[in-house]
């Protein structure tokens, strides 16, 4: 699969400085912003393997960190900061405010790909940015975190969760039926939380990607 050059962004959210690695294929036809969850980076080979996946169907690819590099330390400790959803949503916001403000970007329809905690913060983005955010895919995600907003998404939502993660697949149940947007839940088989099972990560991203061509094209 042709690899696609990497343009590197940078993000000021009031004192906060967010890197990000942009990715934009010819001829693009979305743009899918990563939304991280605990722990995790834009420098994670997982999120980088599901990127390339997109890039290569024609979807740009957005991953940044939604922490500061100080940020990440302290939450490494005391892992408080990935459960500030009010501060990661604020995030987000901001980010996807300033893409609008690319000219080579403006075109292009946005879906938000968030995992654990970074799920709830996409789907609070979607329902306070709905002209904005045309998709969400939620892996694994922690959707009940986003509970005010949930009735309020417009946007195409699909929540994937493996088959042995039972807390949160009952929790993504009863988050999927207070949606009233187009939405679906999937049962990866054999997946725990993290997918890291053979070929369950794989799945994800031919299910995510298979949604968000449907949605942003």
């Amino acid at each position: 699969m042709t690899q696609h050059p990497v343009t590197p962004m940078r993000f000021t959210l009031g004192k906060a400085r967010l890197h990000g690695d942009l990715c934009v294929p010819p001829d693009a036809v979305g743009l899918v912003v990563f939304v991280h969850g605990s722990g995790s980076s834009r420098h994670s080979p997982r999120n980088q393997s599901v990127a390339h996946y997109f890039n290569g169907l024609g979807l740009a690819t957005l991953l940044f960190d939604l922490l500061t590099a100080d940020e990440q330390a302290i939450d490494e400790i005391t892992r408080q900061l990935r459960f500030d959803i009010p501060l990661l949503s604020q995030r987000l916001s901001g980010v996807v405010d300033q893409l609008g403000n690319e000219a080579d970007l403006r075109e292009l329809r946005i879906g938000l790909f968030g995992a654990s905690t970074g799920a709830a913060a996409a789907l609070i983005t979607a329902a306070s940015r709905p002209a904005d955010i045309a998709a969400v895919v939620s892996r694994g995600g922690r959707v009940d975190l986003a509970d005010q907003s949930l009735a309020r998404v417009k946007a195409a939502s699909l929540f994937l969760v493996g088959s042995r993660d039972l807390e949160v697949l009952e929790l993504n149940r009863e988050a999927a039926a207070r949606l009233q947007c187009v939405h679906q839940l999937q049962v990866v088989p054999g997946a725990t939380h993290l997918f890291e099972e053979h070929g369950t990560l794989e799945q994800v991203a031919q299910l995510a990607g298979d949604w968000f061509v449907r949605h942003l094209v």
